[in-house]
């Protein structure tokens, strides 16, 4: 697994060790969002899942566990538990593959090829925002010195840019070469709880694709900062940022030949 970035630009994550990522990362319109849906569902005839339920915690229907109409293979109903806690017992969990594929066929992509490879994507899915996380927790750790953070509530925000998406695409578009040029295929906003002094923070997550390893693995790159919502997380972002431009003074000086 590689580095994530969570300061200035994102760097390469390394993805799950597959031969080749089942989401088509060249194709905007394939990964201008997430697969899970996060907005209010239409009302489809035939959809499986429950329209009248919206969890306020993600802004996310109840998914149902049954099989959609147009699906041939059985997929697994578990849902694995997650690294994120929810509140002081309970963690979140993150959905099954057939959940995973019900919010596929409510966006109209339930392809026999999402099928096969959608067990795949739920891994990816689920090995990115546990790394989401963990860069949380390390924006958290400069502030907040407890362990006990949670995640309160979350929402997805696909093809809404944010602010500092924006800028990296007008950087891209000015200097190709240097800067990449495609925007975030996913974003979401996350509310961290700090139970001691019942603050909560709101962080903004972009995901990218980037270029694949040689031997074929996925390669993602997470921009995960606290949104500029308070002085606090003003002023964490600036100490962060100063931080990034001291460090890389101290490396080229390491570099430079002395007299």
């Amino acid at each position: 697994m590689g580095q994530t970035s969570s300061q200035s630009a994102p760097s390469r994550t390394a993805g799950l060790p597959s031969q080749a990522c089942p989401i088509d990362h060249k194709s905007p319109s394939n990964v201008s969002s997430c697969p899970v849906p996060h907005d209010a569902p239409p009302k489809l005839a035939e959809c499986p899942i429950d329209h009248e339920s919206i969890n306020s915690l993600n802004q996310m229907p109840n998914l149902s566990q049954d099989a959609a109409p147009s699906q041939s293979v059985a997929l697994p109903t578990s849902r694995t538990e997650s690294s994120i806690p929810r509140d002081p017992s309970t963690k979140w969990e993150y959905p099954s593959p057939q959940q995973f594929y019900n919010a596929l066929a409510r966006k109209g992509r339930e392809t026999p090829e999402e099928l096969e490879h959608v067990e795949t994507m739920v891994a990816i899915h689920n090995f990115l925002n546990e790394q989401a996380w963990q860069e949380v927790l390390k924006w958290e750790k400069r502030a907040y010195p407890a362990d006990d953070i949670q995640l309160a509530r979350f929402k997805g925000r696909p093809g809404e840019l944010s602010p500092k998406a924006r800028i990296w695409m007008l950087a891209g578009w000015l200097m190709p070469s240097r800067f990449n040029t495609e925007p975030p295929f996913d974003r979401h906003d996350w509310v961290v709880r700090r139970p001691t002094t019942g603050e909560e923070v709101r962080y903004v997550i972009d995901y990218y694709s980037a270029p694949p390893e040689p031997d074929g693995s996925p390669v993602f790159s997470l921009d995960v900062r606290p949104a500029l919502d308070s002085f606090g997380s003003i002023k964490e972002r600036i100490a962060a940022a100063t931080e990034d431009v001291w460090a890389g003074l101290r490396d080229n000086g390491k570099d430079r030949p002395r007299a």
